[in-house]
């Protein structure tokens, strides 16, 4: 994940970009789902360690494929099942696109960078100004308490 902060860089004044780890780890959901009476079968423990693991959005097809390949025997109904159910508890994240849902795990409030070329998703955590807050809530009158943003964009090509 990418945390971009409005801090400057020292050297160039620029803002920069910097690793950040999640907040929620995988023994964390895992506990979340036993104290919300969810019993963590095998199949929905491999599917929260696959989320963890790959740290990317994925469709549920891409779910079942990659279990599969790895050896874990587990049917599409059975990860549909598991992914809504996970997902309907807050558990993990689920992006709608219009070509279907991806699903990812869930860390502290984030956006997404949207590749419109490859489908992929990016998680970032946007800090905004706090000048830029106080004007928005200043226009709409709504005291802002958390925010999300939506990129989109072309696949920089390496010639740039």
């Amino acid at each position: 994940m990418i945390k971009i902060q409005t801090n400057q860089n020292p050297t160039n004044g620029k803002a920069f970009l910097a690793k950040n780890e999640t907040t929620r780890s995988l023994e964390e959901a895992l506990a979340q789902c036993q104290e919300q009476g969810m019993r963590l079968s095998r199949q929905r423990r491999s599917i929260l360690e696959l989320l963890w693991r790959c740290e990317e959005h994925l469709s549920a097809r891409e779910i079942y494929d990659r279990l599969n390949q790895e050896g874990k025997d587990i049917g599409h109904t059975s990860v549909y099942q598991n992914l809504e159910a996970l997902s309907s508890h807050g558990i993990i994240e689920c992006v709608e696109r219009c070509e279907g849902r991806l699903y990812g795990h869930i860390s502290e409030a984030h956006s997404h960078v949207n590749c419109v070329d490859s489908g992929k998703i990016v998680d970032v955590y946007v800090e905004l100004p706090e000048d830029l807050i106080q004007e928005i809530e200043a226009r709409t009158g709504v005291e802002i308490t958390d925010y999300r943003i939506n990129f989109y964009g072309h696949q920089k090509s390496d010639a740039e």
